[in-house]
């Protein structure tokens, strides 16, 4: 069957959204330990990236989770200033991969629809997409709010896009960054699956659940298309 659109994760698939999330986090980490945090900066880091990991990248409240973890309590004074460093280092840092804008004025060149498919809450959802003047590419764009507070490897966030796309599983190619989450998800509906390793920042956890396709850059996805077709 033909494939028809494309469906992306947003964040560390089309938004260089890793490189802003460590800055930011190195800050705020930085921040807390100039505020009384009793950590060492590196130690520090790998146990906020393991919350990420265990609770998503997307994770509202994932300082409060690192200080229960660390601290055993919520220190006021530790978590403003974490809070305060993150947001005045995040909005500097965020840019589009190489090559995204190029890939997807020629994915809309040769025809295929193409959608978002996020975990993102709605609004930081667009408010992205916009700031990296992408927004207008997309025929559909799903966020956990339009998929009902469901998040990936649920399968229900691709059943909304499947539905407003009026396509098959086997008419639409998935590209997602994160293995155990947009990888997974895709495959539990039969999705045909493209792993973005440039943006890979956690290892699938099932060894057995491999993607159809890897792809080292955004570009490389127009091989792929055409090796399906």
């Amino acid at each position: 069957m033909r494939i028809k659109a494309v469906l992306f994760d947003l964040d560390n698939t089309l938004i260089d959204f890793l490189k802003m999330k460590k800055m930011s986090c190195e800050a705020a980490i930085t921040a807390m330990i100039n505020a009384g945090l009793p950590l060492e900066k590196e130690k520090a880091m790998r146990i906020l990236w393991d919350l990420y990991d265990e609770h998503g990248i997307e994770y509202g409240k994932i300082f409060q989770q690192f200080l229960l973890k660390t601290v055993g309590h919520l220190d006021w004074k530790i978590l403003s200033g974490g809070i305060v460093a993150y947001r005045r280092v995040k909005n500097g840092f965020l840019e589009p991969y190489p090559h995204v804008i190029p890939t997807l004025l020629k994915l809309r060149e040769l025809g295929f629809r193409l959608a978002v498919v996020s975990d993102a809450p709605r609004m930081r959802a667009w408010l992205r997409m916009t700031a990296m003047k992408i927004a207008d590419f997309f025929d559909i764009v799903v966020t956990s709010d339009d998929a009902e507070g469901k998040k990936k490897p649920d399968p229900h966030p691709y059943k909304v896009a499947l539905k407003k796309l009026n396509l098959k599983p086997q008419e639409v190619v998935f590209v997602g960054d994160n293995p155990n989450r947009d990888i997974l998800g895709a495959k539990k509906l039969g999705i045909k699956t493209v792993l973005a390793k440039y943006g890979e920042w956690t290892k699938a956890k099932d060894k057995s659940m491999k993607p159809d396709y890897e792809i080292n850059d955004v570009q490389e996805l127009l091989d792929v298309l055409d090796s399906i077709s």
